[in-house]
This record gives C-alpha cells, sequence and structure tokens, in this order.
C-alpha cells in the first residue's frame, strides 16, 4: 500500500537562511555591504535572504568569488532545495509512475 507524504516538520532551508546564518552573521558582514561588494542591488540580497529569490548563475558566481567557495556552490544549494520542494509537492505523483525496467523486466 501507498504512504502518504505526511508534511515536513522541519522546513528545508533555503540557501538564503544558509547565507545568512553560515557566512554574513558568523562573517558580521552586513546584507548591504555584501551587496556593495558583489555589484548587486541590496534589495536582490535582502529578497534572497528572506527566501523570495533564488540564487541566480550570475549571483552564485558573485557570492562564490567574494566568499571563496566553489562555483557551483550556491546553485547547487539553490538546485538541492529547489528539487527537495518539488519533490514533496509532487510526491503522490511521482508514487504513481511506474519506472520503465520494472515494466519492460524479461
Amino acid at each position: 500500500p501507498l504512504m502518504e507524504n505526511p508534511m515536513r516538520r522541519i522546513p528545508y532551508p533555503t540557501p538564503g537562511e544558509i547565507l545568512l546564518h553560515e557566512f554574513l552573521k558568523p562573517m558580521h558582514i552586513t546584507q548591504c555591504r555584501l551587496a556593495k561588494e558583489i555589484g548587486v542591488p541590496q534589495r536582490c540580497i535582502g529578497e534572497i535572504v528572506a527566501g523570495k529569490r533564488g540564487i541566480t548563475a550570475d549571483t552564485g558566481l558573485r557570492l562564490a568569488q567574494f566568499f571563496g567557495t566553489s562555483e557551483g556552490f550556491w546553485t547547487g544549494l539553490q538546485d538541492d532545495h529547489d528539487r527537495a520542494m518539488t519533490k514533496d509537492a509532487i510526491a503522490e505523483t511521482l508514487r504513481r509512475i511506474t519506472p520503465w525496467n520494472a515494466r519492460h523486466a524479461a
């Protein structure tokens, strides 16, 4: 029998939450300062931190250069977050899809 997908009790952290809690706060860098340092509008950083905007390739590369992370670090966080949220959202649909190999096994 199919199990129902229970609502997640702990939400997935957004890349913006990771930016804020793992980088900005410990390094004592304001959102305004970060925006100026990487050449993006302050609103962009504010919306990323608030979870209202995703991290684009452009912003991800700027963040990587500034913080010394790998080029794919920030967009990887965004991809992982988006995939996890989508997987939860379409869990029931995914359960109903039978893999091709399972249908055509010898």
